[in-house]
């Protein structure tokens, strides 16, 4: 058996986040697994909402974090990485220096994806290996800084959407009343021609959700469940959320406008249920590349095997 390790680095507005996976590999099959995740709650969406700017003292936070991460990946032996920014460094209009401070401290390369580069790496995750091509999902994960939505149907995008609505922008009361009317009527929309889609959610604030509700792990979340523990953490104050649920900091904040987001695209599609499978982008491109490894792996024996034949084939001349 043969074991590798992967790993990806989701750079989202509220936190970045290393994933670990390890494959292994035994004869003809391979199995993934995750491994660990670190988080650390660098918010780079809190100056970008108001300013759209990424401060000097962010940058280096995040160079200081790309820095350790690229040394716990070396202690791991990772065969092959790739750091994914969305939102916020979207968003920033200095983000090319920020691409270009980070590399020159850490040597760590990172990369901008759009809402549809998103959605195309979403079909890499586990989530999508295991749709059914006869039904229809409505993919919603929520960030710091933008909303996601994707219809996919027989394992493709059908249509994929991107919101400046999240959580971070919801706290410092930056989403603009037509970004909200434009949601809930595509919400709308959706909801009418797909009455018998399944919804999906992603995201660390919905995966808090549903632990705190002691769902069996396959089992969905009505929207009369997610509403009363929506409800039920609201009522609690911030140091409370900490102190009684074992919240982060980090997460005792937008974990209400998070569940606000989710409960409102229940009501607008009127699906009634949300099912939480615990994938999105960090196991999206970990698929990725793995995917790029075992064909460079392909590709490389192919070359070998032709050398050999070429050099065969010269002796005997």
């Amino acid at each position: 058996m043969k074991l590798l390790k992967f790993a990806s680095i989701d750079i989202g507005s509220n936190a970045v986040r290393l994933l670990f996976v390890n494959v292994m590999e035994d004869g003809g099959a391979s199995t993934l697994k995750k491994s660990s995740i670190i988080r650390m709650p660098v918010r780079l969406g809190d100056p970008v909402f108001e300013n759209h700017i990424i401060p000097k003292n962010k940058m280096e936070m995040l160079a200081d974090t790309m820095s350790a991460f690229k040394l716990l990946m070396k202690v791991e032996n990772v065969v092959a990485y790739r750091a994914c920014a969305t939102s916020a460094m979207r968003e920033a209009t200095n983000n090319v220096e920020v691409i270009d401070f980070v590399k020159k401290q850490s040597g760590m390369d990172i990369e901008i994806i759009d809402g549809k580069d998103e959605a195309q790496i979403i079909l890499q995750s586990n989530f999508a290996s295991n749709t059914d091509i006869n039904s229809t999902y409505i993919y919603v994960d929520v960030g710091g800084g933008s909303t996601e939505i994707t219809v996919l149907s027989n394992n493709e995008v059908v249509s994929s959407h991107s919101f400046n609505i999240g959580t971070l922008r919801l706290l410092k009361k930056k989403v603009s009343k037509k970004e909200k009317e434009d949601m809930k009527q595509l919400m709308n929309e959706l909801g009418s021609r797909y009455r018998k889609a399944i919804l999906i959610g992603t995201g660390g604030n919905i995966n808090k959700y549903f632990k705190l509700s002691g769902k069996k792990e396959g089992k969905p979340l009505s929207y009369y469940h997610l509403l009363e523990l929506f409800d039920s953490i609201r009522s609690l104050t911030y140091n409370d959320r900490m102190k009684e649920l074992g919240l982060n900091p980090d997460r005792a904040d937008v974990i209400i406008p998070a569940g606000e987001i989710f409960l409102n695209i229940m009501k607008w599609s009127n699906l009634k249920n949300i099912h939480i499978p615990k994938t999105g982008l960090s196991d999206g491109i970990i698929k990725q590349l793995y995917f790029e490894y075992q064909k460079e792996s392909k590709q490389s024996a192919v070359s070998s095997k032709q050398l050999a034949m070429d050099k065969s084939a010269t002796s005997n001349e």
